[in-house]
């Protein structure tokens, strides 16, 4: 009799394990291909507008939007949300459960519709105080003003698809929502294809494939949520008490959410007085460095950060450790090859993706600079990304909050200083710096916490990192020299870069082998896990 109540404990257990799985193995997924699509996005938007006035005027309405969507909606609400609501769930009563979401939808529909119209009204003030440097071109200003005007009621549609998103989940339904992001990318792709050649102000064009996104990702979502019986319809009940418990969890949240996106906003409006095509230089640069780092980070949340967050939960803190420092050693391990392979080749790089159109050689030159700095702070990017969610596994938020607006002050201070002398290339080299500070930090505060240091595995990993890194370095080096002679077209471009940058990375493994680098046997698991 024990051992058949020991089965069906076990078959009981591995049920939400499972479910865990499949739920990440979809999210990750769809988040990679959204990645992707996003990559063939910044393509075609570079093809068609370059790094000009009217491309730092479209940055500059798309980040304002984006700005209040993480600050309010996929972040702060959505942490707030799923865990009331998911307490109505767990009491069963249906009725109740949809009462609830009528009385949130309801609010926060009024509180949207209050913001974009305000937004609307004040626009000229606003772009004035994020990018005054626009002002000196009465026309960039306007054409900025004109854009987000456009652009900003993306926020009212992306924050019901975040609470729309959240009541999915909560049901375990999780491939629609992670897929909703893709249709972003792609109402973009048609803005900037189809819908700018007939504009007067072609970039316009792309102002409306962001509006027409945020309406096709909550179109789709509303035929599930009326099938699993929770659509959205309006109950004047503001004094819900559902309300009220988000409004209190969401406070904490939108401090440590605002402190990286005041940093964003921060960075615009320091780039709006350098010269034209500064936004769009740092912006090519930070999607070309998100892309590795988000490819990284997807393999890191859905392998090792559940693992802390099991031992922690179990007072496991030695766990906990071991996780921590095998995780901090394949973040040595992916990024420090992945840097020198993206600082050696981001000239060869970013011509054969963008150098096309309207986007000149003196553009990739100048976005170059700024990848060079941004590429410099990829190993801090990824280590932040193991080693903040070991304080949230322990249910610590005050930490990471205090250490990221430490770096926020930091980075302003430092933005200010090599902005004169380095230009854009200064600011992003000023995140970077930041980012080195905040990973420091958050390794100091976890020494403290729970009396982690590196291991001496951790420093036999740098060594031998560095110098199977040394040897990729080398062979990037002469083969550029040998091999890339200033190709003309894209076609000759991806022939010589790609194997360039496969037997790379062939090279560097292969290196990595004879070292006996343990680490490349666990990355192979740990894609394995994550498959």
């Amino acid at each position: 009799m024990n051992t058949e109540d020991d089965n069906r404990a076990g078959l009981a257990t591995s049920k939400p394990q499972n479910r865990l799985v499949r739920a990440v193995g979809t999210i990750s997924f769809f988040t990679l291909l959204s990645r992707m699509l996003g990559f063939v996005r910044d393509v075609v938007v570079a093809n068609a507008f370059g790094a000009g006035m009217g491309a730092d005027a479209f940055f500059v309405a798309l980040k304002l939007p984006n700005f209040l969507r993480r600050l309010f909606a996929e972040g702060a609400f959505s942490t707030a949300f799923v865990p009331v609501f998911s307490d109505y769930l767990k009491v069963g009563n249906d009725s109740a459960t949809r009462e609830a979401v009528k009385a949130v939808f309801t609010a926060l529909s009024l509180v949207l519709v209050f913001v974009v119209a305000v937004g609307q009204v004040i626009m000229p003030v606003l772009i004035w105080v994020i990018a005054p440097g626009f002002v000196e071109d009465p026309i960039k200003y306007q054409l900025t003003v004109d854009m987000t005007r456009i652009t900003f009621p993306y926020i009212f549609f992306i924050s019901l698809v975040a609470l729309a998103g959240g009541i999915l989940n909560s049901f375990h339904r999780f491939a629609l929502p992670a897929f909703t992001p893709i249709l972003l990318n792609v109402a973009m792709i048609v803005g900037a294809l189809y819908i700018a050649p007939q504009m007067e102000r072609p970039v316009l064009g792309l102002a409306i494939g962001v509006l027409l996104g945020g309406i096709a990702q909550l179109a789709i979502q509303l035929p599930a949520l009326a099938k699993i019986g929770m659509p959205f319809s309006l109950s004047w009940n503001l004094k819900h008490p559902a309300i009220r418990r988000i409004l209190f969890l969401m406070g904490p949240s939108v401090l440590g959410v605002s402190v990286a996106q005041v940093n964003l906003l921060f960075d615009i409006f320091l780039a709006s007085w350098l010269k034209e095509g500064s936004i769009s230089y740092l912006y090519y640069a930070d999607r070309l460095v998100e892309f590795p780092l988000g490819l990284i980070g997807i393999a890191m949340g859905t392998a090792i950060l559940p693992a802390l967050s099991a031992k922690a939960s179990s007072g496991d803190h030695d766990g906990l450790k071991y996780d921590l420092d095998f995780g901090l050693r394949l973040v040595l391990m992916i990024n420090i090859p992945a840097t020198v392979g993206l600082l050696l080749l981001r000239e060869p790089i970013l011509s054969l993706l963008f150098e096309r159109g309207a986007f000149s050689a003196d553009a990739t030159s100048l976005t170059a600079q700024a990848l060079l700095a941004y590429g410099f702070g990829l190993t801090a990017f990824s280590a932040i990304k193991v080693l903040a969610p070991a304080f949230y596994a322990m249910k610590d938020t005050k930490t990471p909050v205090r250490i990221a607006i430490i770096c926020m002050t930091t980075n302003m201070v430092l933005n200010v200083l090599l902005m004169i002398p380095l230009q854009h290339a200064g600011l992003a080299l000023a995140t970077s710096i930041a980012a080195f500070l905040n990973a420091f930090l958050l390794l100091r505060g976890l020494k403290k916490k729970v009396g982690y240091t590196p291991g001496r595995k951790f420093f036999v990993v740098m060594v031998k990192t560095f110098l199977a890194s040394g040897v990729l370095a080398g062979f990037l080096v002469l083969a550029k020299l040998a091999f890339w002679y200033s190709p003309v077209t894209t076609m000759d471009k991806t022939v010589i870069l790609l194997p360039i940058i496969a037997v790379g990375i062939v090279l560097f493994i292969l290196v990595a082998w004879l070292l006996r680098m343990e680490e490349v046997r666990g990355f192979k698991a740990l894609l394995r896990k994550t498959r």
